[in-house]
């Protein structure tokens, strides 16, 4: 499956733009609303935003790292890898979600959390824009990118977008879902 670099990158900064518009939405929403949690194990839609938060510490640092030494330039089109494909699919939200297993590391169940939570998800996704922008100038199949569970496997710079991307898309679905779960009201603009 070969696809244009820069229609890539346009649906990467789209989908983005996307979760800036929602996390604005969460942030207007009452405290209890954020915290509310359908059982002890089922995050709220704080614990979801900051999940995202843990996974962007790592990947934002490491897509920053990898564009700056960067020396193969761009391509106009863009082969997702095996592996990369598969991972950066697997994250998609489906109609019905499937359960994953969650690193405790970057497990947020039962923290203190706050709208400065949604805060840092939205700073992070400005971040995300200007490295999109950036890969704009590099080669998204050439350049690498390691992954969080290990440093040994890399990813193509387009898959390690692709994975994060959608990993983010999947976990604003089911803060989403939340929000229309709960018995309180909701009272977004």
């Amino acid at each position: 499956m070969r696809m244009k670099s820069e229609v890539l990158i346009a649906e990467l900064i789209e989908r983005t733009k996307q979760y800036l518009i929602k996390a604005e939405e969460f942030k207007s929403l009452e405290m209890d609303q954020l915290n509310w949690k359908a059982g002890q194990e089922i995050w709220s839609i704080l614990e979801c935003i900051e999940h995202l938060n843990l996974y962007g510490d790592f990947y934002l640092p490491e897509i920053d790292l990898r564009i700056s030494r960067a020396n193969h330039e761009a391509e106009a089109d863009f082969r997702p890898g095996f592996l990369g494909d598969y991972f950066a699919k697997s994250m998609l939200p489906k109609e019905k979600l499937n359960k994953m297993k969650t690193f405790k590391s970057k497990n947020p169940n039962g923290s203190k959390l706050n709208k400065a939570t949604i805060t840092r998800f939205l700073e992070q996704q400005q971040k995300m824009l200007e490295l999109l922008d950036k890969a704009r100038r590099v080669s998204l199949n050439k350049t690498k990118a390691a992954i969080s569970i290990s440093s040994l496997i890399k990813l193509k710079l387009g898959d390690t977008f692709r994975f994060v991307i959608y990993h983010n898309e999947r976990h604003m679905v089911q803060a989403d879902k939340i929000l229309y779960a709960t018995d309180l009201p909701v009272n977004t603009p």
